[in-house]
């Protein structure tokens, strides 16, 4: 990491805390149960998924905060923010906001392991 520059580093950890704290918020409404939350959910049809994807919603939130599972914090966050944004596609609502935190998570992700996308770069060999 000692080739990224200071303030890279500085984005990547407020962006990578900003992130975490919203998620972790989010989870622990689903996993308390508040009243909007469970409302949202039985629109949807998930009232007894809530739980379960609160639980994923957290771990996922964890995991992307602690630098050596960032990785798979990353993809587990990209996987339930295309859930997100399915959901709502499906139910005729808004996804612009999951559609948004997708690219957010994906914009740090990037900016604390540039390597993460290394696969697109091009191929000398």
């Amino acid at each position: 990491m000692s080739t990224h520059s200071k303030g890279r580093r500085i984005a990547a950890w407020i962006l990578t805390g900003l992130i975490s704290l919203l998620f972790i918020a989010s989870a622990i409404a689903k996993l308390a149960g508040a009243q909007a939350v469970v409302e949202v959910f039985e629109k949807w049809g998930l009232s007894n998924h809530r739980l379960l994807i609160g639980s994923g919603e957290l771990v996922s939130a964890l995991l992307f905060l602690i630098p050596r599972t960032n990785s798979l914090g990353l993809l587990l966050l990209s996987a339930y923010l295309g859930g997100a944004i399915v959901t709502h596609m499906q139910h005729g609502e808004p996804y612009i906001i999951p559609s948004i935190l997708l690219l957010l998570v994906w914009v740090t992700g990037y900016l604390r392991h540039p390597e993460v996308l290394q696969s697109f770069r091009g191929s000398n060999a």
